[in-house]
């Protein structure tokens, strides 16, 4: 982590450099050595969004990689290392849902390697997720088990039932607004954003279409009646009734922006008792009738949330590949691919894996060993050293 530093006040040296706003340990761990006393002020659990800082690249990407970014981070302490286990993988699970459930985003649970672990941490476990387009990893959130550590450092300690002191186990865990970059290039194609429906400011819009000696006064009425209805109903929909631009370019205007679904009210609708639905995620058009608008607009916004999340985790397995040796690796590399393979877990491999593949797209890097382990049979071989493997890992360029 590359921490920016001021030195300079106007045209004077500061006595002192101060660190722009790298991380919260060192502002918030001080406290918690006030804190806590005893058992009973375990366990201690803090919450927050903020700004951080970091200068650490040369490529900023708008959300993916940034200088500043905002973050919701968690710093929790406890009396014991089997509650922290407990609650790395319990706040891992959270982050999961919320790029599965919400953004529609497939991720990978696994822990990181030591090389790749959160510094001063015990060990680190990651959601990851992967780019088909970029052929590229990037990772979604971490939970990390910080064990004693900072407790150590900062003197967190607590009095047990039994009078004696003891040091807490404590984690850290973080999730940012890169997540809205994940979600933006998982889906987005080349009319623009793909909003899954329950993270959508806006989930429906309402767009009049009057053709010409057209009722437009009703028209007009069916489309807010339609808005009325579904905002009562608890979507959150909206009217687009600019007359300054004609129906084909709200079409185009509202694609962009990735409105799951469009609703279009023409007089042949009207004289219909219906409205014609147009879904973001495949381009498919329904005409549903006006007395059943609520439970369909329900079931196609499920649809469309579903298939987003179907959709993603096909394109995301189909890049997925086994290797076994070497050159297999470098070729899965060039095609782009989030390499799965088996590895000995010795840093100095991954260090030379590292600098082996080192060029202008970036170097290849451990992503995490996933939880979920295929089969490792006897005799399996380390594709980059040919040593006996330990585990399989994901591997890959990343953000």
């Amino acid at each position: 982590m590359q921490v920016a530093w001021v030195t300079k006040s106007g045209k004077s040296e500061l006595e002192a450099p101060i660190a722009i706003r790298p991380t919260s340990e060192t502002v918030m761990y001080p406290y918690f050595s006030k804190w806590i006393r005893s058992h009973r002020d375990l366990p201690l659990r803090c919450n927050q969004w903020c700004n951080v800082v970091r200068w650490e690249f040369s490529n900023p990407t708008p959300f993916i990689r940034s200088r500043e970014f905002l973050w919701q981070e968690g710093h929790t302490a406890f009396a014991t290392k089997e509650e922290a286990d407990k609650e790395v993988l319990q706040i891992l699970e959270l982050y999961r849902r919320i790029y599965e459930e919400f953004l529609a985003v497939p991720v990978s649970k696994g822990r990181k390697s030591e090389m790749e672990k959160f510094a001063g941490g015990l060990y680190t476990t990651s959601v990851e997720a992967f780019i088909p387009n970029t052929g590229r990893g990037i990772q979604g959130a971490t939970s990390h088990c910080l064990g004693q550590n900072f407790a150590k450092m900062f003197d967190i300690t607590f009095e047990n039932e039994k009078g004696a002191r003891e040091m807490v186990w404590q984690n850290s865990w973080a999730y940012t607004t890169r997540s809205i970059g994940v979600m933006v290039m998982t889906h987005g194609d080349d009319k623009g954003l793909v909003l899954p429906p329950r993270v959508a400011p806006i989930q429906v819009i309402v767009i009049p279409v009057p053709y010409k000696d057209s009722d437009t006064t009703a028209i007009k009425g069916a489309c807010e009646s339609t808005v009325y209805t579904l905002n009562e109903s608890g979507f959150r929909a909206d009217l687009d009734t600019r007359e300054n631009y004609s129906p084909g370019w709200k079409y185009s205007h509202w694609e962009m922006k990735g409105v799951p679904l469009r609703i279009e009210i023409g007089p042949r609708d009207l004289a219909n008792q219906q409205v014609r639905v147009v879904r973001r995620d495949n381009g498919a058009k329904v005409d549903i009738p006006v007395a059943n608008l609520v439970e369909e607009v329900k079931v196609l916004l499920d649809e469309i949330q579903a298939n987003l999340l179907k959709t993603a985790k096909e394109k995301r397995d189909a890049c997925i590949e086994v290797i076994h040796t070497w050159d297999e690796f470098t070729t899965a590399l060039n095609n782009k691919r989030l390499i799965l393979a088996p590895w000995c877990d010795e840093e100095e491999v991954e260090k030379d894996v590292k600098a082996r593949t080192k060029g202008d797209l970036g170097a290849a890097k451990t992503l995490c060993t996933p939880f979920d382990q295929p089969e490792l049979p006897e005799g399996t071989l380390c594709f980059a050293s040919g040593k006996p493997a330990k585990k399989w890992s994901f591997w890959g360029r990343s953000y």
